[in-house]
């Protein structure tokens, strides 16, 4: 019994080890990740890839801790040219009716319409998108950049600046696109867009935290 027990014991670590020998041998045959050579940025036209563009976002909730959220499937394009700023621009929509939060009290909230007509407590029912339009790319060195534009939403539109950092380039391993990506940083105040519900108890400072992909066209 002893015997059978050992040998059931041995046989499933053999299993175990030589699927991890093989994960380890399929790892080995992909591309390369991407990198952080500058360098192998090429001048041209990237769509947003939408499941891996992200924008956070971060409220304080009653001076007690911080709320957060989420955005995604942003769709738009960045036209890039690493040698001339002034010819590189981003364009870029992200659906608000997508929003993701930890309670669906809270979501319900967000998507609702004003009670008995009245002004929506923050987006209601059709939001539409957030919509950010650059119109200046400032370089700081080789891999941070203050992009300026225009952020409509709710029906207003105000100046926004992203604090912009590349984080890396590279043909994709999952089909060969040539993908670059960046992280951006930026605080609006929520009143500026018609969101006034809840303040100061929930405040009107809004960070966003913004992780994006693009794959080359």
């Amino acid at each position: 019994m002893k015997r059978t027990v050992v040998l059931g014991v041995t046989l499933a670590a053999l299993a175990v080890t030589g699927t991890s020998v093989a994960m380890v041998a399929v790892a080995q045959d992909m591309p390369a990740r991407g990198t952080m050579d500058v360098s192998k940025v090429s001048k041209g036209t990237y769509d947003a890839d939408p499941g891996h563009t992200l924008v956070g976002w971060r409220v304080n909730h009653l001076g007690f801790n911080d709320y957060f959220g989420l955005f995604g499937d942003a769709q738009g394009t960045l036209t890039l040219d690493p040698a001339n700023m002034d010819a590189t621009s981003v364009d870029i929509r992200v659906p608000i009716a997508k929003v993701t939060v930890a309670s669906e009290g809270l979501k319900d909230h967000l998507l609702r319409a004003g009670k008995d007509g009245a002004k929506t407590d923050f987006f209601g029912p059709e939001p539409g998108m957030a919509h950010f339009v650059s119109d200046k790319v400032t370089r700081f060195g080789s891999t941070r950049a203050l992009i300026s534009g225009t952020l409509e939403m709710n029906g207003q539109k105000h100046p926004v600046v992203l604090d912009t950092h590349f984080t890396g380039v590279g043909a994709s391993p999952m089909g060969g696109t040539e993908t670059i990506g960046f992280e951006a940083t930026t605080t609006i105040e929520r009143s500026r867009w018609g969101i006034e519900y809840g303040i100061p108890l929930v405040s009107d400072a809004v960070e966003l935290d913004i992780t994006a992909a693009f794959e080359k066209q």
